[in-house]
């Protein structure tokens, strides 16, 4: 018996894993400054607490990505028991991240710097980042390059550029074989004359050097003003080079706002465009990571918002009668096509999300069940006062 379009979204929404990024749980802030919150997490075994929490609210988040050095064991510990921590815990080490960008060295670039000694650096913790994703049985690691410049002729665009291939290549060639490398790209920041990775376009160029494993990762927020990123979407995934997501949200450039808070329907028809280059039924399997960094706003609660929301975008695309879509389209009914798109957002899903919930035994509303839970917060914030392990925290890319 075939299921019903209710249970089709359930089940889709069962298989739609969702990676915490571990700096999310620090504390983050502005070139401003930033405001501790009482309880956050210092170093990597409570940010992997944190992650789990979410876990057990949600049932969505089964992994937790990791920075590095942020994230490196305290002294006396390994990998090994990072994992067996992590697994205790219910959740498993997702994206390794490599830092290309906080060393002093990096003033001018990593990758692509024309000194050849930033460049050794900079491979060699490529192949360190390789390493770990080895060790914890990590399926990504996710490349970010601050690489830029700030002034016309401060340095050769295209020797940069050939710098960088060399370079990432290198790094490649130390993966383990069943690991992608996923090429993040960002419009500006902190290089404003030239960015080395500045749009999906050099991004997917860079990965067809590298090889085939090579895959554009979207940072939603990474785009200018206007920016069609469902557009981009459906391009990479056609040309199967989309490697995955960072999501968050922004107003104005990479604000790192709760993803779906700013432009809740630029999410919706991410996930239609995802779902259309699949089969029409599932999201394409590719790695959906939070990339948000939490300034104001309490960590725990706004990852389990992220999480609602991005379920929230998917179930609403899910809704979407693709065979009637494709009529109107083919009629060149213009608005009639329109209106199936906005027929299946303006339906309140909430009801359908909370039963999904319900029948893998968590919360139907997992926001007001960490807000009833007071206790464990105050616990939390009791336990954390103590010094904590030897450990690295920041803010993300």
């Amino acid at each position: 018996m075939p299921l019903t379009p209710d249970e089709t979204v359930r089940a889709a929404l069962r298989d739609l894993p969702i990676e915490l990024p571990s700096w999310g749980f620090g504390n983050a802030g502005t070139r401003f400054g930033a405001f501790p919150e009482p309880g956050v997490a210092r170093d990597i075994y409570e940010k992997i607490e944190d992650a789990a929490t979410v876990h057990r609210l949600t049932g969505a988040t089964p992994t937790i990505a990791l920075h590095i050095p942020w994230d490196l064991p305290p002294t006396g510990t390994d990998w090994s028991e990072i994992t067996a921590f992590a697994k205790k815990e219910g959740v498993a080490i997702g994206a390794i991240n490599p830092n290309l960008f906080q060393e002093p060295e990096y003033k001018f670039g990593s990758v692509t710097s024309a000194d050849p000694q930033t460049r050794r650096k900079a491979v060699a913790h490529l192949k360190e980042c390789a390493e770990i994703a080895g060790i914890v049985g990590s399926r990504q690691v996710a490349v970010w390059l601050a690489d830029g410049t700030n002034y016309p002729g401060q340095d050769d665009i295209r020797a940069r550029r050939h710098r960088m291939i060399d370079g990432l290549v290198e790094g490649y060639a130390a993966l383990p074989e069943n690991v992608e490398y996923l090429i993040e790209y960002k419009l500006f920041e902190p290089g404003f004359y030239t960015t080395d990775l500045s749009d999906w376009g050099s991004s997917l160029l860079v990965c067809q050097k590298i090889g085939e494993r090579a895959k554009v990762l979207v940072d939603t927020g990474h785009h200018a003003q206007g920016t069609n990123i469902e557009f981009i979407v459906a391009t990479l995934l056609d040309e199967k080079r989309l490697g995955g997501f960072h999501f968050n949200d922004r107003r104005y450039a990479d604000d790192d706002l709760i993803v779906g808070s700013a432009n809740p329907y630029q999410l919706f028809l991410i996930f239609h465009e995802l779902i259309n280059g699949n089969d029409g039924k599932t999201a394409a399997p590719v790695a959906y990571m939070l990339d948000q960094a939490h300034v104001i706003e309490p960590k725990i609660e706004a990852m389990v918002l992220s999480v609602l929301n991005v379920q929230t975008a998917y179930a609403k695309a899910l809704l979407v009668d693709r065979a009637e879509l494709a009529e109107r389209q083919q009629a060149l009914d213009v608005l009639g096509a329109n209106a199936v798109l906005r027929d299946a957002y303006e339906t309140d899903v909430r009801p359908l999300l909370a039963q999904a919930r319900e029948a893998i035994h968590r919360p139907a509303d997992p926001l007001a069940a960490l807000r009833e839970d007071a206790l464990v917060r105050e616990r939390r914030a009791l336990r954390r006062s103590t010094p904590a392990r030897a450990g690295g925290g920041g803010l993300g890319a």
